[in-house]
């Protein structure tokens, strides 16, 4: 078996864990606070990944943990906005929406260099609009307020993908990766003292939910991202990204017993649809690199 199938068989093992992010998050909810689960789910990522990886953390520089500290508190705003939204509607809805990053990242990469955006592009967004319209819209022009947390997420996602790019040019990346789960833990843990009653879980499935989010979603879950992306290329991180809200869905009918009725299903395959449409995008770039590449010099 190749490094380059290894590491695509490791990506679609993250996305089972994120798409059960969302019952771990529903499961949690029940008898903790928003901020308290992530100050909790972060701090354990945290401390778990700076155990296997305390080497890079000796050499951090002022720039590594300002840029940590960025990246942390975009984080701390991703799982903010998701946990908030996923209380407010279902969790296979929250998936779907959650994967919108795949389509907000080439988004914002064609406003940073000032150029329209591709045919694939452009399609997949209007594909992916309508197929949100399908899923959310309940009455005409009306959005659940937690559907529009998940859409919010989606884009700081976007962004913190988008800036750790930029980031880990200069820094290292597994060292920023670790320092910026501790900032978001912080952020939430301040926020939890300032808004709510911190606790540590009392019943088993907040346990199980905390542990879950922790240890699975978070630490392993980034670790294992980050060591398969240097052996896969962006193409097939993308494509398997777009199988998220499918466990999501999945995960919440097994275990939350959420039904999709059928304008819900039509509206998220729409959805998938329009992200794979996206994907397009780098398929046709890698083509005309290659063609470029073939000829004669």
């Amino acid at each position: 078996m190749s490094y380059r199938t290894r590491a695509n068989m490791m990506m679609i093992g993250v996305n089972v864990f994120w798409g059960m992010s969302y019952v771990f998050m529903k499961m949690g909810l029940s008898s903790l606070g928003s901020f308290t689960i992530i100050a909790l789910r972060c701090l354990i990522a945290f401390f778990i990944a700076g155990l296997f990886f305390h080497k890079p953390l000796r050499q951090i520089t002022r720039k590594t943990i300002l840029s940590s500290a960025i990246l942390g508190f975009l984080l701390f705003s991703v799982f903010a906005f998701v946990t908030f939204g996923v209380s407010m509607t279902s969790a296979s809805n929250a998936g779907f929406l959650v994967s919108l990053t795949v389509i907000f990242v080439p988004l914002l990469h064609c406003l940073l260099v000032k150029k329209l955006p591709s045919w694939p592009i452009g399609l997949g967004v209007i594909t992916t609009l309508t197929g949100i319209g399908v899923l959310t819209l309940k009455h005409p022009f009306h959005m659940n307020a937690g559907d529009l947390l998940c859409i919010g997420a989606a884009l700081c996602y976007a962004i913190h993908i988008t800036l750790t790019g930029t980031f880990t040019k200069n820094e290292n990346p597994i060292a920023l990766g670790i320092l910026q789960l501790g900032f978001a833990g912080l952020f939430a843990l301040t926020c939890s003292f300032l808004f709510e009653h911190p606790s540590i879980p009392t019943t088993l499935s907040s346990w199980i939910a905390i542990l879950g989010l922790g240890v699975f979603c978070s630490a392993i879950g980034f670790i294992c991202q980050a060591i398969a992306q240097h052996y896969t290329t962006p193409t097939h991180t993308g494509l398997i990204f777009a199988t998220e809200p499918i466990f999501a869905a999945l995960f919440a009918a097994l275990f939350l017993h959420e039904l999709f009725t059928l304008k819900e299903l039509i509206g998220s395959v729409i959805v998938v649809a329009g992200i794979l449409i996206a994907q397009l995008d780098n398929l046709l770039l890698k083509k005309r690199v290659h063609y470029q590449e073939t000829l004669p010099k």
